[in-house]
């Protein structure tokens, strides 16, 4: 079932000073995967842990299909949200934790949660306050994944992991929403190598939503204009730029701007080389600090 989220001004503020979300509005329609960027900082986790109703909003609210999700139980079991904490204190064996903590999943798949286990090689016999970083990293992976909510949140859940374990995570993440499709939000600094997993991508900067847009129309904004610094000039004049490196003669500047089939058929005409530019140079630049 398709879970519309809405937020409608949302704001936040930590003992009444500090302000960490600042009227923040979008609507998620479901089933998508979508990548909630923001710099260290920027209010991701504050927003998550709103949308999963573990914070109250200061003002505003979080919706799902109309309702209010804060205390809310019904909706609040639709939601599971995974972030990276350490579980020093948690005496249990693995399979026993994971027991417990499905018992809150009406959803949970152990099935699935015992292929994950092998797949991350971990030690079921294990208490879990022994477990590596990375080892608990991926425990929190697959009780999010094994929950198969309708609304499964990933805050940064991989910080642990190393680069085959996340691997595993991004595979799985694909994978099983292949066969049982669902919402995911993945809050992530790894831009490079999560960006072709999005559907959709919101950036939060400062505490303020400044993007909520699809990914490949937001991938088809940037460009990179590589050619005669002359004549780079003069095709990018009045045009948002990202940023600008010469050598010599040559000249590369990065837009953040959709081009129209006459330019594009104009820029070849006059020798100039168009690129892409990855989600992660458009992100670096939009979040950038004012000079």
């Amino acid at each position: 079932m398709n879970h519309v989220i809405k937020a409608n001004e949302v704001s936040l503020t930590y003992n009444y000073t500090n302000r960490v979300l600042k009227s923040v509005s979008f609507e998620l329609e479901g089933n998508k995967i979508y990548g909630l960027l923001g710099r260290n900082g920027a209010g991701k986790t504050s927003l998550l842990s709103v949308l999963s109703a573990f914070t109250k909003p200061s003002y505003g609210s979080i919706t799902i299909d109309g309702e209010e999700i804060f205390e809310n139980s019904k909706l609040t079991e639709k939601i599971v949200f995974v972030r990276d904490i350490n579980l020093e204190v948690e005496k249990q064996r693995l399979k026993k934790y994971i027991q417990e903590i499905s018992v809150f999943r009406p959803l949970f798949d152990h099935k699935y949660a015992d292929y994950l286990i092998k797949r991350f090689r971990l030690p079921t016999d294990q208490a879990v306050s022994k477990l590596s970083r990375g080892m608990q990293s991926a425990l929190h992976v697959i009780i999010g994944l094994a929950s198969r909510a309708p609304i499964t949140i990933f805050d940064e859940a991989y910080l642990g992991m190393d680069a085959p374990a996340r691997e595993i995570f991004y595979e799985e993440v694909l994978n099983d929403y292949m066969e049982h499709p669902r919402t995911f939000i993945l809050s992530t600094h790894l831009i490079s190598e999560m960006e072709s997993m999005f559907e959709e991508v919101l950036i939060i900067d400062q505490g303020k939503l400044i993007l909520h847009e699809e990914a490949d129309v937001l991938r088809e904004r940037g460009t990179s204009i590589t050619g005669s610094a002359e004549v780079v000039d003069q095709f990018t004049a009045g045009k948002k730029i990202l940023k600008e490196q010469s050598l010599g003669g040559t000249k590369k500047v990065m837009i953040y701007e959709e081009l129209s089939a006459k330019e594009r058929e104009h820029a070849r005409q006059v020798h100039l080389e168009l690129g892409p530019i990855t989600l992660q140079e458009l992100f670096i630049h939009l979040t950038k600090e004012e000079e």
